[in-house]
């Protein structure tokens, strides 16, 4: 059924054949031991149904396509073969064969009905193509744009069947290019007025499943029961953007796998089409796996900080099957008590905008970077008994945080937290200075209280958010903080961030995309504030070859990074690397001037060479940096730095 004019082909020539049964002369020979009787042609002709000559072009063409010249002795097969070659140029949509006696043997006269001049090609069920089709390079090429390109050059000559269907194909190819694996041209209608209709299979979605897989990658059981899954499934279909009524098309679909995948609660996401109940449309089945959503573990140790501790940590990423992720960690120290308990919505139910939604309570306490006691510190500007250690922050609090996409790569999130900071010594003494008497804290008491709410905004114009070769990111982020409890204070914090890629060719250990990477970021804080909220530089994420903090803190802050990533082979790329960070000379602005104090320099130079090996994790970052002063150091992250 690919095409009525194919199928009226074969028709009119069986119809055509009886008409040698018109009255002919008596048989002259018998040829090739046929039994079938046999004519001597003395004239051939080609005409149209009122008996005239045809066009010159087309005259010429049915001729060359005749296997029969004057003078041939034919039997009825062979005249059925010179019939069907007619038919074979493409160009007539009725051909009979009619023998005429003459005195001096058979006149044979075709008459062939040609195909009229194509005029317009009209589309049925074309949804995508009549809204055009964006290709690789994002230019929409309209209905009419793509019809005249293929089958322009055949407007108002002759139908010709054979230049048809290659055009018909080079459709369908073109379909199949842009990502539409399923669209066909189901069938070709022609009027008599020129107007070729096709009618076009794109591939409809009728319907969109879910099933689950067991371990053999099976959806049924030995009883032939459908595999239950835990996670609810409009968990996964409001992750896909192709929906019942759009048509498939390959890289929407792979973009929703990947999607559904990145949610992180499936080992393995596949698809799979069966027909719909209408034929011309496909269901599509979403497969899926899932994983190990879902750990407990208990610790136990002695430390210098804690003394004799236990620990207990839990963490579940699908609650409920909702993709909602919970987790709870407590450490029980002799001297102290830390936990974090977090619950994150990745996607509000019930809300168009994907809103997410995140809460945290928390007891933390950790290093301060600020105040930490690199060689170039003075003797006795530590804490403690010796005056030689760190001092640590403790922080208590709670937050809570929404971001939403807002389309085209932009995203925005808000966010208000309150926490409590106590500055103390390794053993849990609050210490309101350091063993010089700098401030560690805004009250001088070395306790305070913070309320802090934050906006981010973000524009992402990467080709690849896991390993960009062209595009930019945008980050600019604003916290407005009042510091209450004693002397009171309101400072923003304003910080932006941005990075860009150019795609290169330099080395070639291996094909694979290469690009340059740069990046520069900045900040600075209007207002007092606290001292172990100034910006510190140096570390994995800062300024490698550096330990974390050591280049200084300051009001304000610069950095820029450059890299070039490359290839080594299929799991490993390699990177090249150089940074610099500064503080702007504003080190001495910050309250107690830490970093001066302990006689950071306030900016620095790194460079070096990493690895980034693929791992389910993603990206694993190895990094080995040289700072300027001549100090080495290996980090390791997850992703790239920017």
């Amino acid at each position: 059924m690919r095409s009525i004019l194919w199928l009226s082909q074969l028709s009119i020539v069986l119809w055509a054949i009886p008409c040698l049964a018109s009255p002919m002369p008596q048989p002259v020979a018998q040829t090739n031991g046929s039994s079938e009787p046999t004519l001597q042609v003395v004239e051939v002709l080609v005409v149209d149904p009122e008996g005239k000559s045809l066009p010159p072009d087309l005259e010429k063409t049915a001729y060359d396509a005749l296997p029969i010249r004057p003078g041939a002795i034919v039997n009825r097969s062979e005249v059925e073969a010179a019939t069907n070659a007619l038919f074979a140029t493409g160009f007539f949509v009725n051909v009979q064969a009619q023998p005429e006696n003459t005195p001096l043997g058979i006149r044979l006269r075709f008459i062939a009905q040609s195909n009229p001049p194509l005029k317009a090609i009209v589309t049925e069920n074309s949804q995508v193509l009549d809204q055009g089709i964006k290709d690789s390079k994002g230019q929409v090429e309209t209905k009419d744009q793509v019809i005249q390109r293929l089958f322009g050059e055949q407007f108002n000559k002759t139908i010709n069947l054979l230049t048809l269907q290659e055009s018909v194909k080079a459709l369908e190819k073109f379909y199949q290019d842009n990502g539409y694996v399923l669209a066909q041209v189901a069938d070709i209608q022609s009027s008599p007025d020129g107007t070729v209709t096709l009618v076009i299979a794109e591939g409809v979605i009728e319907n969109i499943k879910v099933s689950f897989l067991n371990e053999e990658g099976k959806t049924e059981d030995k009883d032939g029961k459908p595999i239950p899954g835990r996670t609810r499934e409009f968990i996964i279909t409001r992750e896909l953007t192709t929906k019942p009524g759009t048509v498939l098309n390959r890289d929407t679909i792979q973009s929703d796998l990947q999607r559904v995948f990145g949610l992180g609660i499936f080992e393995d996401v596949n698809v799979s089409l069966n027909p719909g109940e209408d034929t011309k449309q496909v269901v599509v089945t979403i497969n899926v796996k899932e994983r190990s959503t879902g750990s407990i573990s208990l610790a136990a140790g002695l430390s210098s900080a804690s003394g004799l501790f236990g620990g207990f940590s839990f963490q579940q990423t699908n609650l409920g099957g909702n993709n909602q992720k919970v987790g709870f960690d407590v450490q029980v120290g002799e001297r102290e008590l830390l936990f974090d308990l977090n619950f994150t919505d990745p996607w509000l139910a019930g809300d168009p905008f994907k809103t997410s939604f995140t809460a945290n309570v928390f007891s933390r306490r950790l290093f301060s970077y600020i105040f930490d006691t690199p060689p170039t510190a003075p003797a006795g500007i530590g804490v403690g008994e010796s005056k030689e250690e760190t001092p640590r922050e403790n922080r208590l609090g709670a937050g809570i945080s929404f971001s939403r996409p807002l389309g085209n790569g932009n995203s925005a999130s808000l966010g208000l937290r309150f926490e409590q900071v106590r500055i103390s010594d390794v053993s849990g003494g609050t210490v309101a200075t350091d063993g010089l008497g700098n401030p560690l804290s805004f009250s001088g008491n070395g306790e305070d209280s913070l309320a802090v709410a934050q906006f981010a905004y973000a524009t992402d114009r990467r080709n690849d958010p896991l390993q960009p070769t062209t595009g930019s990111l945008f980050r600019v982020a604003t916290e407005q903080a009042f510091v209450f409890g004693g002397d009171s204070s309101l400072f923003n914090r304003l910080r932006a961030n941005y990075s860009f890629y150019v795609p290169v060719q330099l080395l070639n250990f291996t094909p694979g995309p290469q690009a340059l990477a740069f990046n520069i970021q900045g900040g600075t804080i209007l207002g007092d504030f606290p001292p172990y909220e100034a910006f510190r530089i140096g570390g994995t994420n800062s300024v490698r070859g550096y330990d974390e903090g050591r280049i200084g803190s300051g009001k304000s802050f610069a950095i820029l990074s450059a890299e070039y990533r490359f290839p080594i082979f299929s799991i490993l790329n390699g990177v090249f690397f150089a940074d610099y960070g500064t503080d702007l000379g504003t080190g001495n602005q910050v309250l107690g001037s830490p970093a001066v104090a302990r006689g950071k320099p306030g900016s620095g130079l790194g460079y070096g060479a990493g690895v980034r090996i693929r791992s389910p994790l993603g990206s694993i970052r190895v990094d080995y940096g040289i700072a300027e002063d001549g100090n080495t150091q290996f980090s390791f992250g997850i992703g790239e730095k920017f």
